[in-house]
């Protein structure tokens, strides 16, 4: 085929030693011609850019696309590629070359081509005609697969080609289209300059002078890795002017050729003009090194390729369009391809050949080359594949098939046309006298010049070391090569390699990808341990208070561990022997666990652990469970033995001691759990009794019940027991008054009968058995009369259950009015028809009153005992003189039930027979029915009713969100710039763009809703008509879930793209991402963590989900509660993650910023915001009052600063000096606007609030100025204000949420007596609090209310929650004394106050039914309510269900703590 001359193994070896002289001058002169541009434009004077880069190539035939414009013909219109390729190019290597042509000549032709045509950079976006491999190719398709396919990228075209038949898509040239030296000097001005050293005229080279620098990244060139080894780097790359000069050896030898040519030719010039500087240096050098090439090219190379000589030069011609053709490119790359030798002979200029060392393999005789070769005689398989139409033949193979030795007529017409097209249409060619360069003279001594000349001069040989024609080998010439070159002397070729760009990065990229999930869950133990600490400073500071208290407590005690039985753990104890023969366990935290009651002569029996270090006890007391006890040591044991041996004889008591083993112990031990079974037992056959229930009913025993039942019944309760099943303290009155009378042979236990016969009053006994009852358990001297003190001692044990609320003149006062209303002023002392008597109004609340014991919670007798227990509730009426009356209490159709004894009838008289007044619950309207589909379209159209600001701005705002999200998705999805991004990543694209503009547009205008001066001054507007400015913070919330959501689905879009990104090629990457990548050959992408970690937008984007989720996970609702400030102090990250948006974005790797665009004007909007709160908040404030009130409120009234305007309802924020000036906390302002100064309610339920009410505790000598300034932000407004704007407004406050109705109350009264025209003219106050003692300081503002209300605008409710609802002894005891209260006194028993008091949690459904009865000519009524969540998510249900009635319309404005 080939033959390998000594000229290439000279090149590759001699070339290495040659030395060269110094530089010359540095002056710069000017020129006297015109300098040849380096990029190629502006040489054709008519048509610029002729030649230049980037223009397209110029058909000599018309395209032939299969749609006409641009895509390719494919299978099955033409031969599948690889089977054409196994039919043509599997020839033999190693055939001799039948001109006797030298491998020099084959590679300086791929040189030339380098100069002239680039096409192999692939073009963008990155279109693939990928070749489908035949199945069970051996090469590519072993395992017979069936679905392997080579990757083949289309290389780059002209963007504004390829629209339409009469404009095909055609290729673009990267480089310059003249025999211009661009593979020498580059093909822009900046890559010459990069080439350049700038001293003496001369190109850059590195540290050894004969070769250039190595390529430095700026530089595209061409660097890809070896393809058997994948190693890449600088290493032997040189900076050339060629992209793809290091592309192989032989490239890279020739670039070192005229590398030192060039510098030569500028040493020659220098020592002969040393005036010249380095600018006219290099460019008369360049001047002459480019024409050399020229003639060497086309007057040296060219015929012996084509063994055609071109025609004379006869001048420049500029209307000759000297562009590169298409086929240019297939009859010269391509066929160049063909004529690689199987490998090449190194040797010296001395004709040494020298062995090859092969990696891996042992030295060979050459220098191995891979190649395919092409079979000549393929006429018959290649018609095959065309179908026998060698019509349908494509150039390539067409022009192979008629090429023997030489090109074929087609492909020799093909080259010498272009090639003479370049030089005739070459306005700076050598040849041309008109343009200045060369003198004739000169011209003449280039003509004469060849490679062989270049060669001699470069690397200083003996010309008779080479043939004067270096391209073609004769008989003769020196250096004759060994051999012909064959494979059989040769190593194998480097394998295929498939390059499996993700392997190895699998396991990183899932581990990358689950710890930004888990970044949620670091934050939220991360939360979870600040909480701890918070909760613990929180506890520590409420118990500061307690310590001393406990530790007095503690010292009488003997601390201990207890055994509770069986697969449960030990707790530490305290037990503690009392003077009053009482055995008392407590807990660590002081809390009573059990009192044992001992009696006189009991005897108790005390048995000790003898093995396992002597530390247990277990004590034994008659009718009591047993304590088992465990000590550190046996001397503690024993110091507790002794303790309670004195004890025993100090009262009495007999104590028997014995020892067992410890296993032992714990058997006989009658545990807690043991007892309770067996009560379990005693209480299901107690009920089963007394309510007449079948004994299977009564619940499931064991396998022994006969025996459990025999051991229940003969149980006995203590009184610790007795009090449990009631669920009281053992310590009550009304647990010793009715313990005292059930036991009645007084041995301090009750027996099951005992039991049973005070249970069986209470579940059947009528009313009259009842009081009986009453009365014989408060005779406590057993004369058969109740005294005023006895009844007093009677009422002081009801008192109990609510803490004590009245006081004992308070109670004394109760007592003596209900003596006077039922004209027995004059008695000292009642009889049980007395009694009975003052209780005649209330017969049926006796009726159902009940014993409510905790027994029977088991099997069916608590439902059963449920059917008698019903809720008490209260309603308003229509006029103020009606009472509320419960429901569901009315007596049966046949009137009043018969009281008991005639006597008592007498008594009683007429007043007995009275009916109950008819309860106002039930709707006087007529109501149409409907059916179940009209209803929940009536539903649905007061849904919308209520919420229809709601629902427009919510929707208004999605679908802005929606629109932003559709537009980026559809333009990057589908109108896209042409980068390829779209094909190369569709989903990861559209998810990532499309939500990044929702998410830029939400974190942008959430702030809208945190600027609380803007909203407080809206509120005021007519957008409020339009706008729930109540429900900003509600909105900030939807917000930012919506924002979170889409945040999580960008981050999965970006997931998705890295995964893509990290194993798609380069020359894919550099289409998609030209700024970042370029296509240097490797092929090899970055790696996945490049994307996340060593990017700008990876990694902020990283660090973006690290503060969201930190942001997040603090402002929960449970974390919120337990650390405000943590709270407070995270979520002042969203100045950092604003300044993180605006980095993620300007790097620019997909689109231009955008993010600026969403957030300028609400970032203006903002910070105007929050310059107005900056210019009151540094203003110091001074504390007037501090006052410590009940249950941990603290209450301050400060300065009112001047021009502080506010309304009633609205909060401020404020800071404490004394705590630091930048936590800020929001509270409700208590004082009224008319007032001259300003006040808060405070209740301690923090650290903060803590910290607040200790440096408010302590005395002031100075007055105010002794008490720490306060910083004050505000106000704000809420819902709350808006109370005047309805008829009927309804005010419902829970614990310290009641702060924001004080100053409603206040400021209503405050207006109507003034006579102010108000909307108003209703306002019923609905105060829930457990127990009316914990906020006292309202009853005082109530008070004053009730004082001023002389027009009745005001209707106060209060509920009491500690009491309960049920119809137990002592519950319906107090409710009959506040009914007396009201109605003798017309004040609350309680509270004290006009208002009503109810006992238990305010029915809100009924409530509102009432009120639409009461006002039916109201069509709107305004709720406003302020608590615990659980509160005010019931005031809203019960809003939701009236609001579907056709009736008034209730509007619910609520604020939870």
């Amino acid at each position: 085929m080939l033959r390998a001359r000594p000229e290439t193994l000279m090149l590759l070896g001699a070339l290495l030693t040659g030395p060269l002289d110094p530089a010359g001058s540095q002056d710069a002169l000017s020129l006297p011609w015109e300098v040849q541009r380096y990029d190629g434009w502006f040489n054709n004077l008519r048509h610029h850019e002729r030649g230049a880069v980037g223009c397209r190539l110029q058909r000599r035939v018309p395209a032939n696309y299969a749609d006409g414009v641009y895509q390719a013909l494919q299978e099955p219109q033409l031969p599948n590629p690889r089977r054409l390729s196994d039919a043509a190019t599997r020839g033999i290597a190693g055939l001799p070359s039948l001109r006797n042509r030298t491998v020099l000549g084959v590679f300086f032709g791929y040189h030339v081509l380098s100069d002239v045509v680039s096409v192999e950079t692939p073009g963008c976006p990155a279109e693939f005609l990928n070749i489908r491999i035949p199945p069970g190719d051996p090469v590519f398709d072993p395992d017979q697969r069936g679905d392997v396919v080579l990757p083949f990228q289309r290389s780059r075209w002209d963007p504004k080609t390829g629209r339409s038949p009469s404009n095909p898509r055609d290729l673009t040239n990267q480089v310059t289209g003249w025999l211009d030296g661009s593979a020498i000097y580059g093909s822009s001005h900046s890559w010459s300059d990069a080439l350049r050293s700038f001293s003496g005229g001369q190109l850059a080279s590195g540290p050894d002078p004969a070769f250039p620098r190595d390529s430095q990244k700026p530089l595209p060139m061409w660097a890809a890795p070896d393809p058997a080894t994948g190693q890449s780097g600088p290493r032997g790359l040189y900076a050339f002017g060629a992209e793809r000069g290091n592309r192989e050896p032989f490239l890279q030898a020739l670039g070192l050729l005229w590398f030192r040519y060039h510098n030569l030719c500028a040493q020659r010039l220098a020592r002969q003009h040393p005036d010249w500087g380095d600018e006219e240096l290099f460019q008369h050098a360049r001047k002459r090194v480019i024409a050399t090439y020229q003639n060497i090219a086309v007057y040296e190379w060219l015929p012996s390729f084509l063994q055609k000589t071109p025609p004379e030069y006869t001048g420049y011609r500029p209307f000759l369009d000297p562009s590169i053709s298409p086929e240019f490119v297939v009859a010269s790359e391509q066929f160049f391809s063909t004529m690689v030798p199987p490998g090449v002979y190194m040797r010296n200029a001395s004709c040494h050949f020298r062995k090859v060392l092969n990696k891996g393999f042992q030295s060979s005789q050459a220098l191995r080359v891979c190649n395919n070769y092409w079979i000549r005689e393929v006429l018959k398989a290649t018609a095959a594949l065309y179908n026998q139409d060698l019509s349908q033949l494509e150039l390539l193979p067409g022009g192979l098939l008629e090429s023997h030795g030489d090109p074929g007529p087609l492909f020799s017409a093909i080259v010498l046309d272009q090639f003479v097209r370049l030089r005739d249409g070459d306005r700076y060619w050598f040849e041309n006298t008109r343009n200045g360069l060369f003198s004739k003279k000169e011209i003449e001594e280039i003509r004469n010049t060849t490679l062989r000349d270049v060669l001699v001069a470069v690397i200083n040989v003996d010309p008779s070391a080479l043939q004067p024609n270096v391209f073609v080998w004769h008989k003769g010439a020196p250096c004759p090569q060994p051999k012909q070159l064959t494979t059989d002397s040769l190593p194998q070729c480097a394998p295929l390699t498939v390059l499996d760009f993700f392997e190895g990065s699998s396991p990183g990229f899932a581990i990358t990808i689950i710890a930004l999930c888990c970044l949620p869950l670091v934050s939220l133990l991360l939360s979870g341990v600040v909480a701890y600490f918070r909760g613990r400073e929180r506890k520590k500071l409420q118990k500061k208070g307690k310590e001393s208290v406990k530790r007095e407590a503690a010292k009488d005690g003997v601390p201990a561990m207890e055994w509770p039985g069986p697969k449960e753990s030990s707790s530490p104890i305290i037990i503690q022997l009392l003077p009053d023969r009482c055995l008392q366990v407590l807990n660590r935290r002081l809390t009573v666990l059990r009192v044992v009651q001992l009696q006189p002569l009991q005897q108790v029996n005390l048995i000790l652990s003898s093995n396992r270090g002597c530390r247990t006890l277990l004590l034994k007391i008659p009718k009591e469970y047993d304590l088992v006890l465990l000590f550190s040591s046996e001397e503690e044991r024993g110091a507790f033995v002794q303790q309670l041996r004195d004890f025993c004889v100090r009262w009495a008591l007999g104590l028997h001691v014995t020892e067992m083993s410890e296993k032992e112990l714990f058997r006989k031990a009658v545990t807690k759990q043991q007892r309770e079974r067996i009560l379990e037992i005693f209480f299901r056959h107690l009920f089963a009794q007394v309510l007449d229930i079948n004994q299977a009913d009564a619940g499931t025993l064991p396998l022994d019940s006969s025996q459990k039942v025999r051991e229940a019944l003969t149980c006995e309760l203590s009184r610790a027991e007795f009090a449990e099943s009631l669920g009281l303290k053992p310590q009550d009155m009304f647990v010793d008054s009715m313990f005292s009378l059930a036991d009645k042979d007084g041995n301090g236990y009750l027996s099951f009968r005992e039991f049973l016969d005070i249970l069986v009053v209470f579940m059947k006994g009528s009313p009259e058995d009842k009081s009986r009852l009453m009365f014989t358990m408060y005779d406590l001297d057993e004369n058969g009369f109740l005294s005023k003190d006895e009844f007093f001692t009677m009422m002081r044990s009801f008192i109990e259950i609510s803490n004590n609320c009245l006081s004992k003149a308070q109670l004394a006062e109760v007592v003596e009015s209900m003596f006077r209303e039922s004209g027995f002023q004059d008695k000292e002392e009642l009889t049980w028809e007395d009694f009975h008597f003052m209780l005649r109004d209330h017969d049926s609340e006796l009726r159902f009153t009940q014993l409510c014991v905790k027994g029977g919670d088991g099997g069916g007798i608590r439902d059963i005992f449920k059917q008698n227990i019903s809720c008490r509730v209260s309603f308003i009426t229509r006029t103020p003189g009606e009472r509320s009356h419960p429901q569901g209490l009315g007596l049966p159709a046949s009137g009043t039930p018969e009281l008991g004894g005639p006597g008592l009838k007498k008594r009683f008289g007429k007043k007995a027979a009275v009916p109950i007044s008819r309860l106002y619950t039930e709707a006087l309207q007529e109501k149409m029915q409907r059916g179940l589909l009209a209803q929940k379209l009536q539903q649905y159209k007061r849904f919308v009713e209520n919420y229809r600001r709601h629902i427009v701005c919510v929707a208004i705002f999605s679908a802005i969100s929606a629109g932003v999200f559709a537009d980026r998705a559809y333009y990057y999805g589908f109108v896209s710039p042409p980068s390829g991004i779209a094909q190369t990543t569709l989903v990861g694209i559209i998810l990532s763009r499309g939500t990044a503009a929702s998410v830029s547009f939400m974190f942008s205008y959430i702030l809208l809703t945190m600027c609380r001066n803007l909203i407080t001054f809206l509120r005021e507007t007519f957008l409020n008509r339009y706008v729930p400015f109540d429900a900003a913070v509600d909105f900030h919330r939807w917000i930012a879930m919506a924002a979170v959501v889409l945040a999580i689905l960008h981050s999965a879009g970006h997931a998705v793209n890295v995964y893509i990104f990290s194993v798609s090629p380069l020359s894919l990457l550099a289409c998609v991402f030209p700024n970042v990548f370029v296509n240097d050959g490797s092929k090899l992408p970055q790696k996945f963590y490049w994307w996340f970690f060593q990017t700008v937008p990876g990694m902020t984007g990283v660090l973006l989900l690290l503060v969201l989720a930190i942001m997040y996970v603090f402002a929960s609702h449970h974390f919120r509660r337990r650390s405000f400030r943590g709270f407070w102090l995270t979520h002042h990250l969203y100045i950092l993650l604003y300044v993180l948006l605006i980095i993620h974005g300007s790097y620019a790797l997909i689109q231009l910023p955008t993010f600026h665009i969403y957030f300028l004007v609400p970032a203006i909007i903002y910070g105007g915001d929050k310059l107005v709160s900056l210019s009151r908040k540094k203003v110091e404030i001074s504390v007037v009052k501090a006052e410590l009130l009940p249950s941990g409120v603290t209450y301050l009234q400060f300065q009112r600063p001047q021009g502080f305007e506010y309304k009633s309802g609205q909060w401020v924020r404020i800071a404490c000096l004394a705590l630091g000036t930048t936590e800020y906390h929001p509270f409700t302002l208590t004082s009224a606007p008319h007032e001259d100064t300003l006040s808060l309610h405070i209740r301690a339920v923090g650290p903060w609030t803590t910290r607040l009410r200790e440096i408010y505790s302590a005395p002031r000598g100075n007055g105010c100025a002794g008490y720490p300034k306060l910083y004050l932000d505000g106000p704000f407004g809420e819902g709350h204000q808006e109370w005047h704007k309805f008829e009927v407004s309804v005010l419902v406050g829970g614990g310290i949420g009641v702060t924001p109705f004080a100053s409603i109350l206040k400021d209503l009264v405050f207006k109507s007596s003034l006579g102010s025209q108000m909307l108003c003219k209703k306002i019923y106050f609905i105060w829930v609090t457990r127990t009316q003692r914990q906020f006292e300081w309202l009853a005082d503002i109530i008070r004053e209310v009730e004082e001023n209300d002389h027009q009745d605008l005001v209707s106060v409710h209060i509920y009491i929650t500690q009491l309960a609802e049920k119809f137990d002894l002592r519950t319906t005891m107090l409710y009959i004394c506040e009914r007396h209260f009201q109605k003798v006194l017309n004040r609350s028993l309680f509270t004290g106050l006009r208002s009503i008091t109810h006992f238990g949690r305010p029915p809100f459904e009924p409530f509102f039914n009432s009120l639409q009865e009461v006002h039916p000519q109201v069509r709107k009524i305004g709720v406003f309510s302020c608590g615990p969540p659980g509160m005010t998510k019931n005031v809203e249900k019960a809003c939701q269900l009236v609001n579907r009635q056709d009736r008034a319309h209730f509007v619910h404005h609520y604020e939870n703590f």
